[in-house]
């Protein structure tokens, strides 16, 4: 545990991703197994202990020194794990009973809600506050030091002098501590055998594109359609279907992990159908939303454990595939686009209309009709455009040149702030997170201003310390970490699409908000109205 607390440690304070490279790389050289491997599962959010908590943390802390402390404290820092390493009463005397990585991790796994204080009280004792700070990462997850599972994986292929490419290919095979992944790097045994296991391969992924355009003679375009990426693979007639970041979301959706009846690895969008849209699978793509809901009904279906049958028949799920990257065994990846859209397309046949369709070419003459095209998409299934490469392979990542994604431009409203809250790691000094509004008739004429989104990107340092600033001159009232302000300064807020919803009091709820510009100059009785909002509903 002492190489580890050392190695996030030194991570925190490291902003070179090259010495980061360096850093891991020398750590999973040197480290031996399984140590190294369960520490590179914790790098990349691969290990998860049920019966430890945040919470468990707190209550914790808060038994142990003054509520009140542990509060402020924990506000002031930002982040739970360094507060209370730090916080946490030292030990009588220094303990030499340190538990290795395996041992820590074997404890927590064997932890449950019930025995979970106690035990990793008796384990937080025999750590300093380094061990004690790793230790929490551990448990709870979400590291948030700077290293993306991308980066880790890239510092064991530099670590062994192999590809990364391969890395991935074999990493979403395997469990950690990955000992057949460390005994192929180090040169002591062959490649993993995953052929004949389901497993996830990384998606190949699209560049902005700003204001360049291209040859549609050398690139086709289809409509980016607003679901979730996904990847469905069946081997062995075995099927499982994956998000973006390779985890298995098969227990959401049940009803596709039947429908695929050939071994294949598809590459698309989950889409849900509407209540008017289940009786006709076959809509146009592109008239009016191709027979998907909104991103607003997908959503009430991610992260179920189980579904019910009237959710089943209200939202069945189905995928607009897009690729194909194996089909009965045929690796299409080297090939061109044009030569894998063509695989696809002789599939299709096989494959149930229900669960599965086409996204669709967008043809157009040129470049400025497929503009006007794309502008023109308002639908709330539709984000925009994607542009490939007819000759391009699929490979994972973005590489230049090959893929496009051109979304529509965002939506604008003016937003009145209401409230603010600070934010985490290097923002937890500052008030950086914004609670806005709209007004629920004339304001001249008394009407309620009502929160509508939530945000915390779109401005610069400069402007985030002036709106720091703004907050804490202007505080009306305090909520725990929140503080509500005079309402004396309008956002001019973008977001994707907006969607009607029962949690909040204005019944709206915007999709990926953003502060698009910081209206010092306009008088917050300009804001927009409620109704404003809720005409650019597309449910």
């Amino acid at each position: 545990m002492k190489a580890f607390s050392t190695l996030l440690d030194t991570l925190v304070y490291t902003s070179s991703r090259n010495r980061k490279l360096a850093l891991i790389a020398a750590y999973l050289r040197e480290t031996p197994d399984p140590d190294r491997g369960l520490a590179l599962a914790a790098l990349t959010g691969e290990l998860d202990f049920p019966a430890v908590k945040s919470s468990t943390i707190r209550n914790l802390m808060k038994d142990r020194v003054d509520p009140v402390l542990w509060t402020l404290s924990r506000d002031f820092v930002g982040d739970t794990a360094e507060t209370a390493s730090l916080l946490w009463p030292e030990p009588g005397a220094p303990t030499r009973d340190i538990p290795s990585v395996a041992q820590a991790a074997e404890a927590l796994a064997a932890m449950n809600r019930n025995t979970a204080p106690k035990e990793l009280a008796a384990l937080l004792d025999r750590l300093d506050a380094a061990g004690r700070y790793a230790l929490i990462k551990l448990a709870t997850g979400g590291m948030r030091i700077g290293v993306s599972a991308r980066l880790a994986k890239t510092a064991f292929a530099l670590a062994f002098g192999v590809s990364v490419e391969d890395v991935e290919e074999y990493w979403h095979a395997l469990e950690p501590p990955y000992a057949d992944l460390f005994a192929w790097g180090e040169g002591k045994a062959p490649a993993p055998d995953i052929e004949n296991r389901p497993h996830f391969r990384p998606f190949m992924l699209a560049h902005p594109l700003d204001d360049n355009t291209v040859d549609l003679s050398e690139y086709a375009a289809e409509w980016k359609w607003d679901g979730i990426r996904t990847q469905i693979v069946r081997v062995g007639g075995e099927t499982r279907l994956y998000s973006r970041s390779g985890d298995d979301i098969s227990g959401s959706f049940p009803e596709l992990i039947g429908a695929l009846p050939v071994d294949a690895v598809l590459d698309g969008e989950l889409l849900v159908r509407g209540p008017s849209q289940t009786s006709a699978p076959a809509k146009t793509q592109g008239s009016e939303d191709g027979g998907a809901a909104s991103f607003n009904a997908l959503q009430q279906r991610l992260g179920r454990k189980t579904v019910s049958k009237k959710m089943l028949a209200e939202a069945p799920a189905f995928i607009r595939l897009y690729d194909a990257l194996l089909i009965e065994g045929d690796d299409l990846r080297e090939r061109g686009w044009s030569d894998r859209r063509g695989a696809l397309e002789g599939l299709m046949a096989q494959l149930p209309a229900s669960h599965f369709d086409l996204s669709e070419l967008v043809e157009a003459r040129d470049f400025g009709e497929l503009a006007q095209m794309r502008e023109g998409a308002r639908e709330s299934s539709i984000e925009g455009l994607m542009l490939k490469r007819r000759d391009s392979p699929y490979i994972a990542g973005r590489k230049v040149g090959l893929w496009y994604k051109w979304k529509r431009d965002p939506l604008l409203i003016d937003c009145a702030l209401m409230y603010a809250q600070r934010g985490s790691g290097k923002r937890s000094s500052f008030y950086s997170d914004y609670t806005f509004g709209c007004w629920d008739g004339d304001p001249e004429a008394g009407a309620e201003l009502l929160p509508v989104g939530k945000a915390y990107s779109g401005f610069s340092d400069a402007e985030l310390k002036k709106l720091d600033k703004l907050v804490r001159q202007t505080t009306l009232n305090r909520f725990g970490p929140v503080r509500e302000v005079e309402r004396t300064l309008v956002f001019e807020v973008a977001f994707d699409s907006v969607h009607t919803s029962k949690r909040h009091k204005s019944g709206l709820a915007m999709r990926f908000p953003r502060i698009h510009r910081i209206r010092w100059d306009k008088p917050v009785h300009e804001a927009d109205r409620i109704e404003s909002l809720r005409a650019l509903i597309q449910d």
